[in-house]
C-alpha cells in the first residue's frame, strides 16, 4: 500500500469517526474544530495532537495532527469569490484518473475512549474487509437486492456530523445521503457558514441560521443558487428555527434523530433492537449478519472494529439510491399517513420493477446543483465552435447549455411544477448559476452573463481530447439547492394534486413563474451601432465601404432580432391568453380553429428566423468584428422560408377577415383585443400591425440586402450570394402573392386577380403571344376549378348546415334526411374530388408558375376518379330540383329560407336551384378550356396526344348519363302527377304512383262529349303502367291541376273494344250516331267528309270492367293519333300481363276440375235429358282437413250433398252425404266433428263415420246429431281456450237469436248405447247424449249476416254494421260510430252497404271490409285520422271477403280483387267466369283471422287458405254445339314468391313467406288431438 493510499485510509477513519475525547475526558465539540482550508478532511488543532491517536484492528498507529505534514496529504487550493471564510474551492489534481465520486457521510463511530495505539505504524500487506455472507442481505419491506458495490477510496471532504442527513447543505454530493438513518448532534451546533460546501453561497447572517433539515424528496428550501435571488432565499422561511422546530415533533425521546440513537457506533453493527422497543421494525437492523448492513464498517474492537467503508461511492452505484432514499417509505411507527400494509405493498412494488433497476434517473436529485452537474457534464454536446476566427475544441454555446439541463429536468417540472416543457427559465437560471460558480467559462473570459444563444462559447476547464468520461483536473462541483426545483415540504402531497400548503408548486406558486421570460421581459434598447462596438484601429483600417457595409448588416441584424420580439409577444400576449382565458374569450370547441385561421403558423416563421439569426449570431461570433459573408446565410434562409412565409402571406387575408368578423360579433374579443394593447412592454400592441408583420417583413429583405450589395467590394464572392438571396426572396414574394389567390378561392380582390396579375411584365413579355393564351387559359381553368369548389363548399355552409340545425325545424325531422339527400344527393363525393383536383392545380402551380407546362396529368387522374359520382348526381338532378320546387310550393318556411339564402354573400344572387345545377354545366365547360388549350398547344407537346382522350372521356360522361336523367325526368313528372292529380270527394284513389318502379307510358289529349250536352270537353289522358285516368287540366297560380272526371280504369280490367271505327264529325248528328245511327247517311248525317277534314274525330271504345264501369268513347283529332292511343294501350296491356303473371300474389291451383257439374243454361229444351246423378249441383262451401292417419282431404258441399276426397285429385272425389241444400261446413279437428249446414239445419257428423281411418274405428258406426233447424249461418272458433260454435236462428225480419254451444270431448267419444231406432233409420239421432252443451243464447234486433271470432269478442255483421259483443256480459259497441254528425255521409253510406268482414291491418287500428268499399277505423270504432283517402272503393262488389294475411281478398263475380290490407292498394286481380268463395280460412276452429295475421308476422310457411270455384270458360270453336253440362272448378289460392317487387304488386313485407319455390299441396299434420287418442 502506497502512502497515499495509506493517508485515505486514515483520512477515511478520521471522517468516519464522531466526538473524539479530549484529555480531560469531554466531547470535543464543533466549535472546537475549525475547518481548515484543505477540504479532504477537516483537522484537529495542535492542542489536540497529543490525544489524536487512533487504533484501527487492521492499521498500524498513526498520530493526526493537523500540524504533521503527512497527516493529511496537502492539496492546492484556491478559495471562491462567493464562499464564506471557512469554504473553499478545491483544484482537482491533475493526476486524478477519473471524475472525483460525489460523497455522502459515513456513519460516525461510537462515542467511547479509544484504546492507546501502538507507537509505530506498521505498513500492512494488504488490507481486506471480512468475507461477507454469500446470501443477500433483505429488509422488512425490501425486495432481495444484490450487495452493495465495491467500496470507493474516495473519502468525504468533511467530518461526521457537518453533513446532516435531512440536510442539502452538501450540494457537491448527487449521492449523499439525505435521508440517512444515521445522525450527528454536532450538526445542530455548527454554523451554517461552516456547513456550507466548497463554492456555496452563504446568506448575510450566516450565524443566525442552523443547517436547514431539508428533506430532498418532500421540501422545499432556501437557495442560494444565484445572487439575484439571494433576497428571496435569505426572506423565506425554511429558516433553522422552522425547520428544527418541524423536525423536533419527529424525534422520538428527544434524540437528535428520528431513527437512531447518537451514540452509533461505526463498524459493524452490534446494535440490539430488544433493547429500543420503538424501532423494532427499523428496515436497517441486520440481525443476521450485520456485514450486510450497506452501513457495514469495522470498528476498533473486536466486537466493534473501525475499518474502511464498504459503502460505495460510484455515481450509478449504491450511493444513488441513498441520494434518492425517502424516509417516509421506511416503515416506522412515525408513519402517520399510511398503514404498514399499504408501504411494504408500494416499496415491494418498487423494487420488484426490474425495468427500474437499469434507469439512473431516479437516483438523482434535480434540487441539488452537483447533482445537475454530474448530469449536464456527462451529456453536453461538445464539438469545435470558433470565436474570433480561433477554433475551439470540446465547446458548447449557451444554447447546448441550456437544452441539456432542459432535457434533464423538464419532466421534474412538468410533474411537480406544472411547468411546460418547452419553458426554459429555469434551466437558463440553473445553467447561469453553474456559469457562476465557474463549472465552465468563457473561452475569451468575457463578464457577460449566459444567454440562451448562440453567441458565446464555453468550455470545461479541465477538459481535455478525448471521450467525454475522460479523468478530470477538478475534485468539486458547484453546489447549492436549486429551490425552484425542489418539491413540497408537507408530506402528505402528492403528485399533480395541491395540498394544504400555499406554497405547495401543484398550485402554481412556483419561484419559476416569477422569473421573467424572454418575452415579459421589457424591450431593450436597440443594438449599439456598429462603428462604436469595433476599435479604433479596426476602423481606421476599412474602407467606408466596407463600415457603410458593416452598418447594415449590423441593422439587419437588429431588425431580425427585433422581428423575433414581436413574434414572440404574439405567442405571450395574444394566443397563451386567448387559451388561458377565464372566463373564455372564445368558446372553447372553437378556440383553437379560431387561432389556426387567425394566426396561422406564425409560430414556424418564427422558429425558421430564429434559426436564421442563430446563423447570423454564429457567423458574427466566428469573423467578428468584420462579417466577410452574409448573403449565403440569407440564400439558405430563403430556401427554408419557402416552406413556412408564402403559407402565412397567403392565408392572411383570410386571417383578417376572419378576425373582422370576431371582432364585430363577439364584444368580449374586442375588449380582450384592447387590453392586450395596453401592455406594459410600452409600446402599443395592434393586433392588426402584428399579424401584417411578417409581410412587411419579407419585403424589407431584398431592400437591405441590395444595400449591402452595393457596399460589396468587386470580387467579394459574397456578391454573388446576395443576388441569388435577392432573387430567391422576390421569387418567395411571387410565391406568397400566388398563395395569396389560391387561398382565396375566389372570394374578395385577390379572387379576381388574372393570370397577368400574378406575372410581371418582362417575364409575359418574354414569351410568345400563343404561349402566353394558353397560360391565361389554364389559369382560368384553374380559377374557375376554385370558385366550382368554393360553390359545393357553400351547398354545406348555406344549406344542409343550416337546414339541420334549424331551431325550429325548416323541413319535418321526420323527412329532413330523406329531403336532403334527394336533393343534394352525392354532392360530398364530387366535393372531394374537385378538392383532391384543385390541391393537385395549386401544386403545379406553385411549382411551375407562371410558365406551367401541362394539367392534363391531373384533370385526367380526376376524370377517371370521378366518373362514376357524376353518372350518380347528374340523373338525379330532376329529383332534386322537384323536391324543392314542391317543398317550397307546400312549406313557407322553406320557401323564406330559400329567398333568405340568395341574399347570402357567397350566394352571387343565385337561388337553390342554381347551386344544385352547377356540376352539369361544369362538365361542358371543361370541354370548352380544353379545346382551347389544346389550340394553343404548340405541336411537339405531349398535350397533343392527351388532351384529345380527355375530351372523350368528359363527352362520354355526358352521353353515358342520358338515360338516367331521362328517367329521372319521368320519375318526377309521376311525382308532379301524383302531387296535381285532383279527385272527386270520397272517390280517391291511392294509385302507387311514387314508387321505385311506376312508370308513365303515354299521356295525350283526347277528346269526349257527355250524353247531358253538345259541348266537346277535352281531356288529358294519363297512361301509367297501372292504371288509365282522364283528368281535366285546370292552371291556377302558375300550377296544372288534373282534375279526374271518370273514376281511374286499372289496367288488368280494361278491354280495348274498338279502334276501327270511321270518323265521325263534332256536330250534333253525333249524338244520334252514338245511339245507333252513327253511320246512318242523310241530311243531317254525322259521317265525315273525309279523314283530313278539320272536324273530323277518330272514336276509341274502351271498356271498364268493373262496379262502376263500362264502355267509354273517346275521341283522337287524327287517325294517327288514334293509332299511336292504339299502340300504347296494347303496348301498357302487354306490359301489365307480363308484371301481374310474374309477380302475383296468388297463383290458383285446382282441387277438383270435372267433378262437380251443373246445367249449362245454354242446353236447349230439346234436347234429351241426361242422367240426373252426373250432375251435382251449384258447389257452396269447402273445408280442408287432415285425417287421424295423416290424410289431407278436402271436403266440398254442394247442393246435391258432400263430397270428400284428396287434394288436387279430382277423382278421388266421393259423395259421403246425401244432403240437399248444402251452404256450409266445417271441421273441428280436435274433436273430430264435421259440422254441416244442409238446408237450414245444422248437423254434426264423426269424421270417422264418413271417412274412417280403419275398419276397427269405435267412431265408424256413429249417428249424427242434429243441432237445429232454422239455421242460416254458423260460425267456429276458439274464444278465451273455448271451442265454440255459433249459429243464428231468425225469429222475424228485424231480429236474430244466436245460440252458443261447446262440444263435449267426452261424450263425443262415447260409445252409443242406446238401441237403434227410427231417428237412427233417418240418418240422424236424438240428442239423448248431446254432443255439444249449450254455452250462451242472446237476442240482437237487427237482421245478422255472419259472425267472425276476435281476439277477446265476437263481431256481428249485421245491417246496423259491426257489432262488437263480449260474450261474458253480452256489452255490444256498433262501429263505425255514427253519432258523430262529420260523419253523417259515411254513416248513411254504411247503412247502404252490406259488412262483409273486419281484418286487423295494424295493431292499431281494423279494416272494416263493406261490399263496395273499406274504411280503416282505430280501436275506438272510429276512422282512422291516419289515412286521408277516407274510404277504399273496390273495384267490384264484393259477395263474399277472405282474409290470407297481408291481403284480403274480395270475390266478385267476375274476379277476385286482391288488395293489400295495410295500405288498402290493389295487388292483383284474377279474372274469371262466375266466382264464388268456398272457404275463407274460418272453416277451422283454431285458424282465426287472428292467428292468419300473427302466423304471417312470425315468418310460418304459409298454406292455402281461401278456396273458391268458378264455371270453366266455353268452348271458343265457333260452330261447336254448347256441353249439355258446366264444370265448376274448384280451386285453392296459393301465395307465391315475387320474382321482383314492382311497386303495387309487391308485398307489403320484405320477408320470404315460403321457405321453398313450390307451394305446399296440403296443409302440415297438426299434432294428435283429443279424439284420437281416444280412437
Amino acid at each position: 500500500m502506497s502512502d497515499g493510499e495509506l493517508d485515505d485510509l486514515y483520512q477515511e477513519v478520521w471522517a468516519g469517526f464522531t466526538g473524539p475525547v479530549s484529555p480531560n475526558g469531554s466531547h470535543i465539540t464543533s466549535e472546537d474544530v475549525p475547518m481548515t482550508a484543505t477540504l479532504d478532511s477537516p483537522m484537529l488543532p495542535d492542542e489536540y495532537s497529543t490525544f489524536s491517536t487512533y487504533t484501527h484492528g487492521s492499521l498500524p498507529a498513526m498520530v493526526m495532527s493537523a500540524k504533521s505534514p503527512t497527516s493529511v496529504p496537502s492539496r492546492t487550493t484556491s478559495t471562491s469569490s462567493t464562499a464564506s471564510t471557512n469554504t473553499a474551492i478545491t483544484t482537482p489534481s491533475p493526476s486524478s484518473t477519473g471524475p472525483r465520486p460525489l460523497r455522502r457521510p459515513l456513519p460516525r463511530p461510537p462515542s467511547v475512549p479509544a484504546s492507546a495505539p501502538p507507537a509505530t505504524l506498521p505498513v500492512p500487506e494488504k488490507l481486506e474487509a471480512p468475507p461477507l455472507p454469500p446470501k443477500p442481505y433483505s429488509t422488512d419491506g425490501y425486495a432481495d437486492v444484490p450487495p452493495p458495490p465495491t467500496p470507493d477510496t474516495h473519502l468525504s471532504p468533511y467530518p461526521t456530523g457537518l453533513l446532516s442527513p435531512m440536510s442539502a447543505t452538501d450540494g457537491s454530493s448527487p449521492l449523499e445521503y439525505m435521508q440517512s438513518p444515521v445522525e450527528s448532534e454536532l450538526g445542530y451546533a455548527r454554523p451554517l457558514s461552516s456547513l456550507l460546501p466548497p463554492g456555496a453561497m452563504a446568506p448575510h447572517s450566516a450565524t443566525d441560521m442552523g443547517p436547514p433539515y431539508i428533506e430532498s424528496a418532500r421540501s422545499s428550501c432556501a437557495s442560494f443558487l444565484f445572487p439575484d435571488i439571494l433576497s428571496y432565499a435569505t426572506n423565506s422561511s425554511y429558516t433553522e428555527e422552522s425547520v428544527r422546530s418541524s423536525y423536533a415533533d419527529q424525534r422520538p425521546n428527544g434524540t437528535p434523530n428520528g431513527y437512531h440513537n447518537t451514540d452509533a457506533y461505526a463498524g459493524p453493527s452490534t446494535h440490539n433492537n430488544n433493547h429500543f422497543n420503538a424501532y423494532e421494525d427499523d428496515a436497517y437492523a441486520y440481525q443476521e449478519d450485520p456485514r450486510a448492513d450497506p452501513f457495514f464498517s469495522f470498528g476498533e474492537s473486536p466486537n466493534n472494529v473501525a475499518g474502511p467503508s464498504n459503502i460505495s461511492r460510484s455515481p450509478t452505484g449504491l450511493l444513488q439510491v441513498i441520494s434518492s432514499y425517502n424516509e417516509n417509505s421506511r416503515p416506522n411507527n412515525l408513519n402517520l399517513h399510511y398503514d404498514d400494509g399499504a408501504a411494504a405493498e408500494d416499496e415491494d412494488g418498487y423494487w420488484d420493477e426490474e425495468e427500474d433497476e437499469d434507469d439512473e434517473s431516479r437516483f438523482i436529485n434535480f434540487s441539488l446543483l452537483s447533482h445537475v452537474a454530474v448530469q449536464f457534464r456527462d451529456k453536453v454536446p461538445r464539438g469545435t465552435h470558433v470565436k474570433g476566427s480561433i477554433p475551439y475544441p470540446r465547446a458548447f454555446t449557451g444554447k447546448d447549455v441550456v437544452t441539456t439541463i432542459q432535457s434533464q429536468i423538464q419532466r421534474d417540472l412538468a410533474i411537480n411544477h406544472g411547468i411546460s416543457t418547452n419553458d426554459r427559465r429555469a434551466a437558463l437560471q440553473v445553467a447561469r448559476s453553474l456559469q457562476s460558480q465557474l463549472f465552465f467559462y468563457e473561452v475569451e473570459w468575457g463578464g457577460r452573463i449566459l444567454q440562451d444563444g448562440v453567441e458565446d462559447v464555453y468550455m470545461f476547464l479541465d477538459d481535455l481530447e478525448g471521450p467525454s468520461d475522460a479523468a478530470p483536473d477538478r475534485e468539486e462541483l458547484p453546489t447549492a439547492v436549486i429551490t425552484m426545483l425542489t418539491k413540497c415540504y408537507s408530506p402528505s402531497c402528492g403528485e399533480g394534486l395541491p395540498c394544504y400548503s400555499f406554497a405547495c408548486p401543484s398550485r402554481g406558486n412556483s419561484i419559476i413563474m416569477q422569473i421573467p421570460g424572454p418575452a415579459d421581459a421589457p424591450v431593450g434598447s436597440q443594438r449599439e451601432a456598429w462603428i462604436k462596438t469595433v476599435p479604433q484601429e479596426v476602423i481606421v483600417s476599412l474602407p467606408d465601404s466596407e463600415i457603410n457595409r458593416q452598418t447594415i448588416i449590423h441593422k439587419l441584424i437588429s431588425k431580425e432580432e427585433q422581428y423575433l420580439q414581436d413574434l414572440d409577444l404574439v405567442e405571450s400576449v395574444f394566443i397563451k391568453q386567448l387559451r388561458t382565458a377565464n372566463p373564455p374569450v372564445i368558446p372553447p370547441e372553437k378556440l383553437e380553429d379560431f387561432i389556426d385561421e387567425v394566426f396561422g403558423n406564425i409560430l414556424d416563421l418564427r422558429e425558421c428566423n430564429r434559426r436564421l439569426l442563430e446563423v447570423i449570431y454564429v457567423r458574427q461570433r466566428e469573423q467578428a468584428p468584420v462579417i466577410q459573408r452574409i448573403g449565403d446565410i440569407f440564400l439558405d434562409g430563403a430556401t427554408e422560408f419557402r416552406l413556412a412565409y408564402p403559407i402565412y402571406v397567403g392565408h392572411h387575408p383570410l386571417a383578417e377577415k376572419r378576425m373582422k368578423e370576431e371582432l364585430d360579433e363577439n364584444p368580449q374579443f374586442r375588449l380582450f383585443v384592447e387590453r392586450c394593447s395596453r401592455h406594459r412592454t410600452g409600446a402599443r400592441m395592434d393586433l392588426k400591425h402584428f399579424l401584417n408583420r411578417p409581410s412587411e417583413h419579407l419585403q424589407k429583405y431584398p431592400v437591405l440586402l441590395e444595400a449591402i450589395y452595393h457596399e460589396t467590394a468587386v470580387g467579394n464572392p459574397d456578391a454573388d450570394f446576395l443576388l441569388e438571396a435577392i432573387a430567391a426572396i422576390k421569387n418567395l414574394q411571387s410565391v406568397a402573392q400566388l398563395r395569396t389567390f389560391q387561398n382565396a378561392m375566389g372570394k374578395g380582390n385577390p379572387g379576381r386577380w388574372e393570370w397577368h396579375d400574378l406575372v410581371s411584365a418582362d417575364i409575359r413579355q418574354s414569351m410568345r403571344k400563343e404561349e402566353a393564351k394558353r397560360q391565361s387559359i389554364i389559369f382560368e381553368l384553374i380559377k374557375g376549378e376554385m370558385a366550382y369548389v368554393k360553390d359545393l363548399e357553400n351547398i354545406e355552409l348555406m344549406y344542409i348546415r343550416p337546414l339541420r340545425t334549424a331551431d325550429p325545424p325548416i323541413v319535418p325531422t321526420e323527412r329532413l334526411d330523406q329531403f336532403i339527400k334527394d336533393v343534394f344527393h352525392n354532392f360530398a363525393h364530387l366535393h372531394a374530388h374537385h378538392r383532391a383536383l384543385v390541391e393537385k392545380l395549386h401544386e403545379v402551380q406553385r411549382e411551375q408558375h407562371p410558365r406551367i407546362r401541362s394539367i392534363t396529368e391531373p384533370v385526367l387522374d380526376a376524370a377517371l376518379n370521378f366518373r362514376e359520382a357524376y353518372l350518380d348526381y347528374i340523373p338525379n338532378y330532376p329529383i332534386a330540383a322537384y323536391r324543392i320546387d314542391d317543398e317550397m310550393a307546400n312549406n313557407p318556411s322553406f320557401k323564406a329560407f330559400v329567398e333568405m339564402s340568395v341574399r347570402h354573400a357567397d350566394a352571387h344572387r343565385l337561388d337553390m336551384k342554381s347551386f344544385i345545377n352547377r356540376p352539369i354545366p361544369r362538365l361542358l365547360r371543361y370541354e370548352l378550356l380544353l379545346k382551347g388549350i389544346l389550340e394553343e398547344t404548340p405541336p411537339d407537346h405531349s398535350d397533343r396526344y392527351t388532351i384529345p382522350q380527355l375530351l372523350d372521356i368528359i363527352k362520354s360522361l355526358g352521353k353515358e348519363s342520358e338515360p338516367g336523367v331521362g328517367s329521372a325526368k319521368q320519375k318526377v313528372e309521376l311525382w308532379r302527377y301524383n302531387s296535381n292529380i285532383v279527385f272527386k270527394p270520397g272517390e280517391s284513389i291511392d294509385m302507387d304512383l311514387l314508387d321505385e318502379n311506376r312508370s308513365l307510358i303515354y299521356a295525350g289529349k283526347l277528346l269526349r262529349q257527355p250524353e247531358s250536352g253538345r259541348t266537346w270537353n277535352e281531356l288529358f289522358v294519363l297512361l301509367f303502367d297501372n292504371y288509365l285516368v282522364m283528368t281535366k287540366p285546370k292552371e291556377k297560380d302558375g300550377v296544372t291541376k288534373h282534375h279526374v272526371v271518370k273514376r281511374p280504369i286499372p289496367l288488368d280490367l280494361l278491354t280495348l273494344v274498338n279502334f276501327t271505327d270511321p270518323p265521325a264529325q263534332r256536330s250534333t248528328g253525333l249524338l244520334r250516331n252514338l245511339r245507333g245511327e252513327r253511320y246512318a247517311g242523310g241530311e243531317n248525317g254525322g259521317v265525315a267528309e273525309g279523314p283530313t277534314d278539320s272536324r273530323s274525330v277518330f272514336p276509341c271504345t274502351i271498356h271498364h270492367n268493373a262496379r262502376v264501369g263500362g264502355s267509354h268513347i273517346l275521341y283522337a283529332e287524327s287517325a294517327q293519333a288514334r293509332a299511336e292511343w292504339q299502340q300504347k294501350l296494347e303496348e301498357a296491356l302487354g306490359l301489365r300481363r307480363v308484371v301481374q303473371e310474374s309477380n302475383k300474389v296468388f297463383e290458383v291451383e285446382m282441387l277438383s276440375t270435372d267433378t262437380f257439374l251443373i246445367p249449362s243454361l245454354a242446353t236447349p229444351a230439346t234436347q234429351p235429358a241426361y242422367h240426373e246423378n252426373s250432375l251435382t249441383g251449384k258447389v257452396t262451401c269447402s273445408v280442408p282437413f287432415n285425417t287421424a292417419d295423416g290424410r289431407g282431404l278436402v271436403a266440398i258441399g254442394c247442393a246435391e250433398g258432400v263430397w270428400i276426397g284428396f287434394r288436387h285429385d279430382s277423382r278421388s272425389m266421393r259423395r259421403v252425404l246425401h244432403l240437399k241444400m248444402v251452404t256450409q261446413c266445417a271441421m273441428l279437428e280436435d274433436f273430430g266433428i264435421f259440422l254441416v249446414l244442409a238446408d237450414k239445419s245444422l248437423f254434426a257428423y264423426h269424421i270417422e263415420a264418413l271417412v274412417p281411418s280403419s275398419p276397427q274405428s269405435v267412431n265408424a258406426t256413429q249417428t249424427p246429431q242434429k243441432l237445429n233447424g232454422n239455421v242460416q249461418f254458423f260460425s267456429v272458433g276458439t274464444l278465451l281456450g273455448r271451442t265454440l260454435v255459433v249459429f243464428m236462428k231468425r225469429k222475424n225480419m228485424d231480429g236474430s237469436i244466436f245460440h252458443v254451444v261447446e262440444p263435449i270431448i267426452d261424450k263425443i267419444n262415447e260409445r252409443p248405447k242406446a238401441p237403434a231406432g227410427l231417428g237412427s233409420r233417418l240418418g240422424f239421432r236424438q240428442p239423448k247424449a248431446d254432443w255439444f252443451r249449450s254455452y250462451r243464447d242472446f237476442y240482437l234486433p237487427s237482421e245478422s249476416y255472419d259472425v267472425m271470432f276476435l281476439k277477446a269478442r265476437i263481431g256481428i255483421m249485421c245491417a246496423k254494421g259491426f257489432e262488437i259483443m263480449d260474450l261474458l256480459d253480452f256489452k255490444s259497441v256498433t262501429i263505425p260510430q255514427r253519432e258523430d254528425p262529420r260523419l253523417a255521409a259515411l254513416a248513411k253510406r254504411c247503412e247502404a252497404c252490406r259488412p262483409m268482414g273486419m281484418f286487423r291491418s295494424t295493431d292499431e287500428e281494423f279494416l272494416l271490409c263493406f261490399n263496395e268499399f273499406g274504411l280503416y277505423v282505430n280501436k275506438h270504432g272510429d276512422p282512422s285520422p291516419s289515412r286521408p283517402l277516407g274510404t277504399i272503393e273496390w273495384e267490384g262488389t264484393a259477395e263474399r271477403v277472405a282474409f290470407h294475411a297481408p291481403y284480403i281478398l274480395l270475390f266478385d263475380t267476375r274476379f277476385i280483387e286482391v288488395r293489400d290490407v295495410e295500405t288498402g292498394r290493389l295487388a292483383q286481380i284474377i279474372p274469371g267466369n262466375d266466382m264464388h268463395c268456398l272457404w275463407d280460412g274460418r272453416g277451422q276452429a283454431y285458424n282465426s283471422n287472428e292467428q292468419n295475421l300473427a302466423d304471417h308476422r312470425n315468418g310460418v310457411l304459409q298454406e292455402a287458405r281461401v278456396h273458391g270455384v268458378m264455371n270453366a270458360d266455353p268452348p271458343s270453336q265457333p260452330g261447336r254445339p254448347a256441353p249439355r253440362a258446366v264444370a265448376q272448378h274448384v280451386f285453392e289460392l296459393i301465395p307465391t314468391i315475387p320474382l321482383y317487387l314492382p311497386g303495387s304488386l309487391a308485398s307489403p313485407s320484405t320477408t320470404t313467406y315460403f321457405s321453398s319455390s313450390s307451394p305446399p299441396h296440403s296443409p302440415q299434420l297438426r299434432p294428435m288431438t283429443a279424439y284420437r287418442s281416444h280412437s
